[in-house]
């Protein structure tokens, strides 16, 4: 069975140009970065290189890009670093971030180190402006407001320029989720008011276990991870050579690929969009990710009209049929758990119709979303 994969918010395929890469620089460039020797300073070249490309594409110093393992870890660094580096006991987030910043942040609150206040967010997933700024306004301590840029359930896109100009208009730090759009948009740090942001190569169809933290070099933040020198102390670790080298072409064939890739996918959201109300009337798209002004090109996020007994083996079957989907983060799904952005954004009664997020790439077609329709239909009816 060819498997229809519309879950490339959880992971994308890696491109082969990658996998080319990367095996090359297994087998011949195996030397540590660390070492002053010929092997190690090939290895280390590659590293830089690869640091200045991103760096040059993001609009910031090549000293502002630190590789990590992945989103989880950027997150988790800045959480980290701003309360025991920085000193800061107030921050701002929202009900609807990724786990990876609300669980350390929640675990900070039941520690006793820090205040956490949770802005409103409206129904279509955006955070209320106004509720902010009266957060913001609330005291005049260092605060840290982390609000992702892309939603990863329902695709809603904050406004960066806006929230993060009402940040440093409070002087409060600004950190960023930008997981689900960098290698998607085209985001430049150099003029964006944000202090912090994250990526996660498997995202742009590089490999996992690998991504970058953008740092603003004038915020004072170091790293959590202690030991040797690497990422000018920043994150101690050998890197990981042939995973950096992996993103690095990754990231470049995405850039390169952007504009082309956003117009074939955007045609194939639309025609999700309407294939769905179509053979499915009373379809509802959770948050904004049925529009193109407030959610992202690459996800639709849908609510089907079908009882709650259908909706309870509604993603079994679609796997059973080769359908590669979600009924949110692929980060909770192991856990059992409802999703807690559908939670939070829809009632109870809402909910228990189902809601599936279908994500797509450049590899996806109008065929696949034909038969995606045929399937559902086909279950709606038995």
């Amino acid at each position: 069975m060819d498997l229809i994969y519309f879950d490339n918010a959880a992971t994308t395929p890696i491109y082969p140009e990658v996998i080319e890469t990367m095996h090359a620089t297994m087998q011949e460039d195996f030397g540590n970065p660390s070492s002053v020797h010929a092997a190690g300073r090939s290895a280390k070249a590659m590293v830089e290189s690869a640091r200045k490309y991103i760096a040059n594409q993001m609009g910031v110093l090549p000293k502002e890009i630190i590789f990590t393992s992945g989103g989880t870890e950027g997150d988790n660094t800045v959480m980290q670093s701003a309360l025991h580096q920085l000193g800061i006991r107030h921050f701002i987030s929202s009900p609807i971030e990724h786990h990876a910043v609300i669980h350390p942040l929640e675990n900070m609150v039941q520690q006793g180190h820090i205040k956490l206040d949770l802005v409103n967010i409206l129904p279509s997933g955006l955070p209320d402006k106004d509720d902010l700024k009266r957060l913001l306004s609330s005291s005049d301590e260092k605060k840290m407001v982390s609000l992702m840029h892309v939603n990863n359930e329902v695709g809603t896109i904050i406004d960066l320029n806006a929230i993060g100009n009402l940040c440093h208009e409070h002087n409060a730090l600004f950190h960023t989720d930008t997981v689900q759009s960098i290698g998607h948009f085209d985001l430049d740090f150099g003029v964006l008011p944000v202090d912090f942001a994250v990526a996660s190569a498997h995202k742009f169809h590089g490999p996992k276990g690998i991504g970058f933290l953008y740092i603003q070099k004038d915020t004072g933040l170091s790293g959590i991870l202690l030991g040797g020198s690497q990422e000018r102390g920043m994150r101690a670790g050998t890197e990981s050579v042939h995973n950096i080298v992996g993103m690095h072409t990754a990231f470049q064939l995405s850039c390169k690929r952007m504009q082309a890739d956003a117009l074939h996918i955007k045609d194939l959201k639309s025609y999700c969009l309407a294939q769905l109300q179509a053979a499915l009337p009373g379809t509802i798209f959770n948050g904004a990710s049925g529009d193109f002004e407030n959610s992202t090109y690459t996800i639709v996020n849908a609510r089907l009209p079908m009882d709650e007994k259908k909706a309870q083996l509604l993603a079994f079957y679609l796997d059973l049929q080769g359908v590669c989907c979600s009924k949110g983060s692929a980060c909770q799904s192991g856990s059992g758990g409802e999703s807690h952005v559908l939670q939070y954004l829809l009632t109870a009664e809402q909910n228990k119709a189902p809601s599936l997020r279908f994500s797509f790439s450049a590899h996806n077609t109008k065929t696949e979303i034909d038969k995606l329709i045929d399937i559902l239909v086909d279950y709606a009816k038995n």
